[in-house]
């Protein structure tokens, strides 16, 4: 099972850096893209047609599901267009949300089901897709999201955090997983930064170990804050290997 970073910036794009974007592979099967901000289709053309991609969402903040309506645009009117209709999970309203963004007349909904199954996440309900079962589990972040919990045909475990404050339910995301891949948007100063929305690094490394994970892959970085700080922040309260997540970054996990 492959895991490739096609962005990684939080809240908004950085320098080089499109929003929230991973790409998750696994020999003879569909690619499946969890998340897609904007800048993301961009960087999937490299890896990828963007026809033949299934997605999974967190949630429907913009950056991380604002560039679905380019996809759409892709899959309906490329000189190779879809022929089916990709899989696309979400929380509850995520057609309705993907359709008025899409739209061409203001107030308008398009009808996204010529090119999109959606179909909504169920609190711990597995699904089964690409070789893969991934299980959604709500978290502390609004509005409704959902941290996942990827396991390969090996019983390779990636969690991602999607966005949330700290809450039980991260943890349980990331149980024992190889790979934790965890958002980190904020230093740690809580009277500065509103509740109940983002980790800090310092959080980030918390969570990792109570959850006793093997590795912490840092993301959902905001441009605007010092990301050694945060890398600090974490490597003091997790000891196990620390990454800052970057564009193009490529992680392979084998049975």
């Amino acid at each position: 099972m492959r895991l490739s970073v096609l962005g990684c910036a939080g809240s908004v794009g950085g320098p080089d850096a499109a929003c929230s974007g991973y790409l998750l592979s696994v020999e003879g099967e569909r690619p499946v893209l969890i998340d897609c901000g904007p800048g993301v289709l961009s960087e999937l053309q490299r890896e990828v047609d963007p026809v033949d991609v299934d997605v999974v969402l967190s949630h429907l903040h913009a950056d991380h599901c604002l560039d679905i309506p380019a996809m759409l645009v892709w899959r309906r009117y490329a000189p190779r267009p879809a022929t089916d209709r990709a899989r696309l999970y979400g929380p509850p309203g995520t057609a309705l949300r993907i359709g008025a963004a899409s739209a061409e007349i203001p107030g308008d909904v398009d009808d996204i089901s010529d090119t999109f199954d959606c179909q909504e996440w169920k609190d711990g309900v597995e699904v089964a897709i690409a070789g893969m079962s991934i299980t959604p589990y709500r978290v502390n972040h609004p509005p409704e999201t959902y941290g996942l919990r990827i396991t390969g045909p090996g019983g390779q475990v990636i969690a991602y955090s999607g966005d949330t404050a700290m809450c039980d339910e991260v943890v349980d995301v990331a149980d024992g997983a190889d790979i934790f891949l965890c958002e980190a948007t904020w230093t740690h100063a809580p009277d500065e930064r509103p509740p109940n929305l983002h980790l800090s690094g310092y959080e980030a490394g918390q969570i990792a170990t109570k959850a006793g994970v093997r590795s912490l892959a840092l993301t959902h970085l905001a441009p605007w804050f010092d990301a050694e700080t945060i890398l600090a922040e974490a490597r003091s309260t997790f000891a196990g290997p620390v990454d800052l997540v970057r564009p193009g970054q490529v992680f392979d996990l084998v049975p």
